[in-house]
């Protein structure tokens, strides 16, 4: 479908340029009025829609709806719930069970609690214990702490019965480092809107102000939390980006025009660019994600060059005519199809994305492609209706087009070009050959954090809690017998999910496990009189007096302990379904498969494949296969790029050679960035394979303006073409070098980004423009020298 409507677009081309665009700049000074009423009119609906844009609180939109494991993570949380629902908060001190320090933990419990959003609460002061009933021989859950201020010789009593239960080591505090952790469910509905914002924010400040008053460390972490905290970076990240890239934007312009008119006149384009944009996300019916937040200043910075096109031109036929009409109507004629092909290109490169099977970078692809396109339209319209009513370019407005300096390196780059062609080629081929050693040492690798700052807090907590509890992301194995009731009716079943349990728990990275037979020994240990030794799986004789309590009906149905809550879920309504439950380290994309694969081996020896179903899920799993589609699909993207591209280019030359010609000095930066992140060991991973589709359909602008130039060139030298490449290095080397430094200082802000994708992005981006840049205005020029031959 993409395919056809692509080549719907370049029959559509072939229509426009059949009407010639001369004609087109008469036009559109002819309707001028009517046009700018239209665009006006344009986008006060894009604005009234961009008004009304959301932020995404969701991250697992990167694998597609129909995929297996997402579906089979879609039916986890239907049966057993939000499994990435649990924020945590932890401290670390040997004075917890003073009366101070533990009566304070306790209020902040209870402050905690009253936050609307938090359901549930797993804490040391809200532990709970069994015990049995003498005279009707069944198990009650207490509250091991009375819920009040507590005296020392409470605190005493309660925390000796609370740390002879062994259920609770390792999942509520780890007596080797003492540290001590409070896990909060949020409520998974709130989880998807802008309210948990608030929620997260509130739970922080209590957590803080705990932290504060007894000069205590407090450490917070859990998917809620990080992922509530990025979002709200990536709000913030865009208004700076955004304000960022216009001012940068209009201190260049300012510079090289010397005009203030000029400058707002640009200002204005990008401005309607960035509202469409955000119109266009509202009404495809997406939200602004990590990804599409980037758009508004990316907008700009595409955006810009366009202006400095058309205005570059404008002041050229104004120099050579003095007639402003003619000049506007030759600017319209000579740089339609320039910048037309250069968004087209720049469109594509954004836009293939939409072919990849990642939903979120089909939302990127499909609203970046879309506005690069609507932003050609609006300058086409804009800037010379609005130049047809200001006062003609004075003189200090087109000095930039003789700028000695810039001259001068003009005049190298020809010596360059005519007369070093081999020391040329035996350059780029060092380079190259440097370039390809370092690609075959990239990487591909991810983490779930991977692109906050090492010293980010919302990073060190995590580490906090990977040291102390063996991590905070989710991963769930799921075990069904395809029986109802077979997990609790076969003591078999139960002791292989038992073994699988013990087995988790021997893995390094990967914190205790939670299963029912965890509740069972929590169960069989209350029944014999609270005996530690008794923390054990229940034997076929204890099996029956215990059976009661697999299900966990009565008080601990109604939610009234978290014990209670926390147990209920490890099976569903039938019991036919188990579930084991582990938090684990982030350890990457790279190590994740061999660790799921060796959990899968183990399942599969202690479970038969006739009588079982084993499920490995949950957000680390669903993390890795988000990972694998979002590179897979930016690796696919890249080809059909090249591909799209190359189909423009052979369009506009109607020449193979001119085609090989125009992609050698764009694929060369391409592996020169690839090398640099090779050897400086940038891995593989979805925030940096976007930069080489993205860089390729931006520098491949720089091509085709040098190249349609020299087209347009040719007949008046003609043919000569040496001559041809001297004058077409003149007369486009200066809006080339200007427009290439806009789009490297436009990218350059994003390396101040707090995330590592978007530092990434901007200095790798501006490193392809900057090598593009080079290789078009030197290698381009030797190449069409040395194997380009066109007859009259």
């Amino acid at each position: 479908m993409f395919l056809l409507g692509f080549f719907a677009f370049l029959c559509t081309l072939t229509i426009a340029h059949l009407l010639m665009w001369y004609r087109l700049g008469q036009f559109i000074l002819k309707y001028r009025l009517p046009l700018l009423i239209i665009l006006a009119a344009l986008t006060g609906f894009m604005a009234y829609h961009a008004s009304k844009v959301q932020l995404s609180y969701d991250f697992t939109r990167a694998i597609p709806l129909n995929n297996p494991k997402y579906k089979a993570y879609q039916e986890f949380r239907k049966k057993f719930g939000e499994d990435g629902n649990l924020l945590v908060i932890g401290i670390q001190t040997e004075k917890l069970f003073e009366e101070k320090t533990f009566n304070a933990y306790y209020d902040l419990q209870r402050e905690l609690k009253k936050i609307k959003g938090v359901d549930d609460i797993i804490s040391i002061p809200s532990a709970i214990n069994l015990v049995k009933v003498p005279e009707t021989e069944k198990l009650k859950a207490d509250t091991i702490f009375p819920d009040r201020i507590l005296s020392q010789a409470a605190i005493d009593s309660a925390s000796a019965v609370f740390f002879n239960l062994p259920f609770y080591e390792h999942l509520l505090y780890n007596p080797e480092t003492k540290a001590w952790l409070m896990g909060l469910r949020i409520n998974k509905d709130l989880m998807a809107t802008k309210a948990r914002v608030a929620v997260v924010a509130c739970i922080s400040k209590l957590a803080d102000d705990f932290g504060k008053e007894n000069n205590l460390t407090v450490y917070k972490s859990g998917l809620p939390l990080i992922r509530t905290e990025i979002a709200v970076m990536i709000a913030n990240e865009m208004k700076f980006f955004l304000l960022a890239s216009v001012v940068l934007s209009a201190l260049i312009l300012l510079l090289f025009f010397r005009s203030f008119s000029v400058m707002v006149l640009s200002l204005v384009v990008v401005a309607i660019g960035v509202v469409w944009s955000m119109g266009t996300i509202q009404l495809l019916g997406y939200k602004i994600s990590l990804l599409t937040a980037l758009i508004p200043p990316l907008v700009v910075v595409i955006g810009i060059p366009n202006c400095i096109y058309f205005f570059n031109k404008f002041h050229v036929a104004w120099n050579e005519t003095g007639n402003k009409k003619e000049s506007l109507v030759a600017m319209v004629d000579k740089m339609g199809i320039v910048t037309l092909f250069c968004n087209v290109a720049a469109a594509i490169g954004f836009a293939v994305f939409a072919l990849t099977q990642s939903q979120i970078l089909k939302e990127f692809g499909l609203v970046a492609g879309i506005n690069i396109m609507a932003l050609f339209f609006i300058s086409l319209v804009l800037i010379p209706a609005v130049l047809s009513f200001l006062p003609a370019p004075k003189s200090r407005h087109t000095k930039y087009l003789d700028n000695p300096r810039l001259n001068r390196w003009l005049d190298r780059l020809e010596r360059w070009s005519l007369n070093h062609r081999k020391l040329i080629y035996s350059i780029t081929g060092v380079v190259v050959a440097f370039s390809v050693v370092g690609i075959f040492q990239l990487k591909s690798e991810g983490f779930i954090v991977d692109d906050l700052p090492k010293s980010d807090k919302i990073f060190t907590d995590l580490k906090f809690f990977e040291k102390n509890f063996k991590g905070v992301m989710p991963l769930e194995i799921v075990v069904d017998t395809k029986k109802k009731q077979g997990v609790t009716r076969n003591l078999n079943n139960l002791e292989r999910i038992d073994s699988l349990s013990q087995y988790l728990a021997t893995i390094p990275d990967i914190a205790r496990p939670l299963s029912i037979a965890e509740g069972l020994k929590f169960a069989k240990q209350a029944f014999f009189d609270g005996d530690r030794a008794n923390y054990s799986m229940p034997s076929s004789y204890d099996l029956p007096a215990l059976s009661q309590y697999l299900s966990f009906k009565g008080d601990s149905a109604n939610g009234k302990n978290s014990l209670a809550k926390l147990v209920s879920t490890f099976m569903d309504s039938t019991k036919q379904q188990a579930r084991i439950s582990v938090s684990m380290a982030d350890i990457g994309s790279h190590r994740l498969p061999g660790l799921l694969d060796s959990i899968t081996v183990r399942a599969n020896q202690l479970f038969d494949k006739e009588k079982f179903d084993i499920q490995l899920t949950g957000t680390s799993v669903t993390f890795l296969e988000g990972s694998r589609f979002i590179i897979n699909g930016l690796k696919e993207s890249i080809f059909w790029a090249f591909l799209l591209i190359a189909l423009c280019m052979f369009y506009l030359f109607r020449s193979a050679r001119i085609l090989v010609c125009s992609l050698i000095p764009n694929i060369i930066p391409l592996m020169i960035t690839a090398g640099v992140m090779g050897w400086v060991g940038i891995a593989l991973k979805p925030s940096t394979v976007l930069v080489f589709s993205v860089a390729l359909g931006i520098a491949i602008d720089v091509t085709i303006r040098f190249l349609v130039n020299f087209k347009q060139e040719l007949p008046h030298y003609k043919y000569d073409m040496k001559q041809t490449v001297i004058e077409t290095i003149h007369s486009t080397g200066i809006s080339i070098i200007y427009t290439s430094m806009v789009l490297i200082a436009g990218f350059v802000i994003f390396y101040f980004s707090e995330f590592g994708g978007t530092k990434a992005l901007g200095w790798l981006t501006s490193l392809t423009l900057v090598t593009a840049t080079f290789t078009n205005l030197v290698l381009l020029p030797a190449i069409l020298i040395s194997f380009i031959r066109i007859k009259k």
